[in-house]
């Protein structure tokens, strides 16, 4: 083994070790190279469309183990010009943005005005990136947020301060059963994965959007 190789093992075992701490072994998954990730990132980059703002930050670029990572994630605190928080602040790849914006202005505050007539203010995000297997599973696929392409929503609040919650409202008061039904079919449409509480017990209490590729065209959708 050359010393470079042997210099790149050494880099690559520093830096699992600073990612996962002493002691701790790093999740197992399955990860391949898909260059529609970084193609697709890069476009929307460099189309401009996504901008700086006082709820939207640049950061560095994301690596991790396998293939996790973003070219430049953003860190996303509210959208709709500020109107809705998103809380704690979402990391994620340049795509998801417009995709987020589009639920909350199109789908989410409607829907919230239709079913209780007050707009929602704040979203709680359940998570965003996170180098993980998919429902934690050691041994299964990437999950799509450890791509910064995916994000979890577990509660809504309304302009009262009320939270309408995932998990209590999904067979809960008949108002919040129709809202929360309303805002996951609206996000049918604009994401390519929507997954609640009819999914699995692991979505028992939240509802998981993505944008991962499905099919041979990357158009074909999954909303349970």
């Amino acid at each position: 083994m050359s010393w470079g190789s042997r210099f790149s093992v050494a880099s690559a075992v520093v830096a699992l070790l600073v990612l996962w701490g002493c002691g701790k072994s790093p999740p197992r998954f399955v990860s391949k190279p898909e260059p529609w990730r970084a193609d697709e990132e890069s476009q929307c980059l460099a189309s401009g469309y996504v901008r700086r703002s006082p709820f939207l930050i640049e950061r560095a670029a994301l690596g991790g183990p396998g293939h996790c990572g973003a070219l430049r994630p953003f860190e996303m605190s509210a959208a709709a010009a500020g109107q809705v928080r998103l809380q704690p602040a979402a990391l994620l790849r340049c795509p998801m943005i417009p995709s987020v914006e589009r639920w909350v202005q199109s789908v989410v505050t409607p829907a919230a005005r239709r079913h209780f007539g007050l707009p929602v203010i704040e979203l709680k995000v359940a998570a965003s990136y996170a180098c993980r297997p998919m429902n934690h599973v050691n041994g299964a696929r990437l999950s799509e947020h450890g791509y910064a392409n995916a994000l979890d929503v577990s509660a809504f609040m309304l302009a009262d301060g009320r939270w309408i919650s995932v998990k209590s409202g999904w067979w809960g008061d008949p108002r919040e059963r129709a809202f929360l039904r309303h805002v996951q079919q609206g996000a049918c449409a604009i994401f390519t994965t929507v997954l609640g509480p009819n999914y699995d017990a692991n979505h028992r209490d939240h509802f998981h959007m993505d944008l991962a590729w499905h099919g041979r065209d990357g158009e074909s959708r999954i909303c349970k």
